[in-house]
């Protein structure tokens, strides 16, 4: 099994940050690695919301279908995928933080198939890439919350 954290603080309150977050509808406005995010389920975002993601990863557009398994606003919510061979999960929770926010995102990945675990095995050297490109998205949504904050 491979997993990382990350986190950052984000200067707004976790229920503002956790409303960037949650509008997957604006993902691909806010987060500059998603070229395309497409709900694929009607309704309200929440538990049981399905949706497929482009972005670009390592310099190439990859496209994941997600689901949203666990959703506790203004706290957390999971999303999961079952992709060449392996579960993802990822966790993104908004902790207070005196009046601000620390926004952290926990990504594992779990193969399931013995071609994923050789994949992950030649995948290591990519971690630090990995948790670059974690750090960035996290950036990218602590921007869209405190602009909005100090606009008001």
């Amino acid at each position: 099994m491979f997993e990382l954290k990350c986190s950052r603080p984000v200067a707004a309150p976790p229920a503002r940050v956790f409303e960037i977050l949650a509008d997957l509808r604006g993902g691909a406005k806010r987060i500059t690695a998603i070229t395309k995010l497409e709900v694929l389920t009607p309704g309200p975002i929440g538990k049981g919301t399905r949706f497929r993601e482009t972005r670009v990863m390592f310099g190439r557009e990859a496209t994941e279908e997600m689901e949203i398994t666990h959703f506790d606003p203004p706290r957390s919510y999971t999303t999961e995928a079952r992709s060449h061979g392996c579960h993802y999960v990822c966790t993104l929770r908004c902790e207070p933080r005196g009046s601000g926010t620390e926004l952290e995102m926990g990504f594992a990945a779990k193969p399931m198939t013995f071609g994923a675990r050789i994949m992950g095995l030649l995948m290591k050297p990519f971690a630090k890439k990995l948790m670059s490109a974690c750090s960035k998205d996290l950036d990218d949504i602590a921007a869209a919350a405190e602009n909005r904050t100090r606009a008001g």
